[in-house]
């Protein structure tokens, strides 16, 4: 008597359908999915190649704040 037969499945997955629902279910698949996309298209962006920054272009945000430290 293995936790592997269909009946002990079929009772497990009743007891899960009556704690959360099939809404709540059917929306945590959903994110799930969405998830996997999310991943999935986090990786394909790595793959392309990086833009390397002119050096002949300031940051003006680091120049914001280099002044905001002399200044205070």
């Amino acid at each position: 008597m293995g936790f592997g037969s269909a009946t002990h499945w079929l009772l497990l997955l009743l007891v899960v359908v009556l704690l959360f629902g099939r809404n709540k279910i059917s929306d945590l698949m959903g994110d799930v999915a969405r998830g996997i996309k999310s991943f999935k298209k986090g990786l394909s962006e790595d793959d392309a190649p990086a833009q390397v920054a002119d050096p002949k272009v300031i940051d003006t945000t680091v120049a914001a704040e280099r002044d905001k430290s002399k200044a205070g």
